[in-house]
């Protein structure tokens, strides 16, 4: 594939993708959608306006522009704490087309993890929206490493918003290659300390065809809402890469995705793909108990972040008419690389491999498993981070040559698909017996008193591991000893006997990321 010369049609591109010498990631996705006859277009839709492709290309020249009069070098990072919205689209793809590294964070996070990332990624650069002022700013004040630069994205003097303006729209490409660092992301910290994941340029081509057009079969028709963030790589791929990549529009939303939130926005901008996160499904669900929303333009539902029940599925089915396409992902790999496939949704299974990824399952000594035992889940394709910034030791420990390993627990089921058993780390032992705690969450979720739960092992009273549940009720007064009784005699019902929850916790909310994942080690350490 050359960067100055890419199929017209992103969906005729062959699985098999070849790079030039000479590939800047911009090009493909951002600069060759005017020369094709798409400037007319709408790239962006959001409550604030809509902007178009040829808009688009401009305001990403102006943006790179921008950035090299503050006397960046190459490959110096840039660091975004910048909502959902357009300014996003412009500093990511501005930065990497003039040749410096954006960082997107996650903006839900507080000052001493800000001040973490600024030290740690030695960033030359920061913008962040006004709304993060608040913990943006107390970061740099603390932190031992100050960004040369730090802007407000806009609303003040001397905001990125006055620079981007005053600058051209002119901007030849950096003459990167595919295999250059584009971009990083820091992994969620749902476990330890934050890694910067270092992707290349030819990260998000590979994920955007293999997972975007071979798996899902989007098309420059399709317009994509996502409830995930940008900062997120789940989000980032569903309402950036894959629409770019096709030609299609992305819809944004700058606020907390929430029931009412993500339904007045697909009734507002009649997106026809929709991306959540399980836990945002069964709030949903909930909602629809009462209300009615207009869910008509959508084609296609899709999940990620934590595997999704299949009674979630099933609920949603009845509700909407809607299968959602439920995969695993992760930050290191960019996105989905083992998922279900439109039409063909097997119901508690992440599904199977996406082209371009080879997966493999194997014991702690590395030997692939028997078929139908458990095992450590590997990875080898294309997308896989270069390595995490500054930490030889978590790369040498990630990797297996060419394999990554994901840290999650799965098994091959009798029709070919993979089922999560939860990961690797999170997996109990009761009475000498793998128990996954997502077969559990599965059943309790089942019932429908229950909207949410995660388990985590404890030791009883003779230090032996059982199973605890900390559950998340539909209606909150139900609570009773009966109805702890009830779900227990559900669990037996459902699973082997020895996998039932020996303590049952009944909270307001589970401990998340602000992906939605469940942190599970805050619950082993008392919640």
């Amino acid at each position: 594939m050359d960067d100055h010369t890419v199929a017209v049609d992103a969906v005729r591109i062959p699985t098999t993708l070849t790079f030039s010498e000479v590939f800047n990631v911009a090009v493909p996705f951002i600069d060759r959608h005017v020369c094709e006859g798409r400037g007319a277009k709408m790239a962006i839709r959001d409550a604030a306006g809509d902007v178009t492709y040829a808009e688009l290309a401009a305001a990403v020249n102006r943006a790179g522009n921008a950035l090299t009069t503050l006397g960046l070098g190459d490959g110096d990072r840039v660091l975004m704490v910048v909502k959902d919205c357009p300014a996003f689209f412009y500093l990511f793809w501005g930065a990497i087309k003039a040749g410096f590294v954006p960082v997107p964070l996650n903006t839900l996070l507080r000052a001493p993890d800000y001040r973490f990332v600024i030290e740690n990624s030695r960033a030359a650069c920061i913008v962040w929206s006004p709304e993060f002022a608040g913990e943006v700013e107390p970061a740099l004040a603390e932190a031992a490493h100050r960004p040369a630069h730090a802007l407000p994205a806009e609303c003040e003097a001397d905001s990125f918003a006055d620079r981007l303006a005053a600058a051209s729209d002119a901007l030849a490409p950096a003459p990167t290659s595919a295999d250059d660092p584009a971009f990083w992301l820091y992994t969620s910290g749902s476990t330890g300390t934050p890694k910067g994941g270092v992707h290349r340029h030819r990260d998000m081509v590979v994920t955007s065809q293999y997972f975007g057009v071979d798996t899902l079969g989007i098309t420059t028709d399709d317009s994509h809402f996502s409830a995930a963030k940008l900062f997120f790589a789940y989000g980032l791929g569903n309402a950036m890469t894959f629409p770019l990549w096709t030609g299609g529009t992305a819809v944004l939303l700058d606020i907390r995705p929430t029931p009412e939130s993500t339904f007045a926005t697909v009734e507002t901008f009649r997106p026809t793909i929709y991306y959540g996160v399980p836990t945002l499904y069964a709030a949903q669900l909930q909602a629809l108990e009462g209300a009615s929303p207009d869910l008509s333009s959508l084609r296609l539902c899709v999940s990620a972040g934590e595997p999704l029940p299949a009674a979630i599925l099933e609920r949603w089915r009845a509700a909407t008419g809607l299968d959602i396409v439920d995969g695993i992902g992760t930050t290191e790999i960019l996105h989905i690389f083992i998922s279900n496939r439109p039409g063909a949704v097997v119901p508690g299974t992440s599904g199977t491999p996406v082209p371009g990824y080879e997966a493999r399952l194997v014991d702690d000594d590395g030997r692939d498993v028997a078929p139908g035992e458990t095992g450590n889940l590997l990875i080898r394709g294309r997308s896989l981070i270069a390595e995490y910034w500054n930490e030889p030791e978590r790369t040498a420990a990630a990797f297996e040559g060419e394999w990554l390993r994901t840290g999650d627990t799965y098994r091959i089921g009798e029709n070919g698909c993979y089922v999560c058993c939860g990961r690797s780390d999170d997996m109990l032992k009761v009475g000498g017996i793998w128990v996954s705690p997502v077969e559990i969450e599965a059943r309790l979720i089942a019932h429908p008193a229950v909207l949410e739960a995660a388990v985590v092992g404890r030791a009883d009273d003779d230090g032996l591991i059982k199973p605890e549940a900390w559950i998340v009720l539909a209606d909150a007064q139900t609570a009773s000893e009966g109805l702890s009784e009830a779900l227990v005699a559900h669990c037996k019902a459902g699973l082997a006997r020895y996998k039932y929850p020996r303590w049952l916790r009944y909270v307001d909310a589970l401990p998340k990321t602000a992906t939605g994942k469940i942190q599970r080690y805050k619950l082993r350490e008392g919640g």
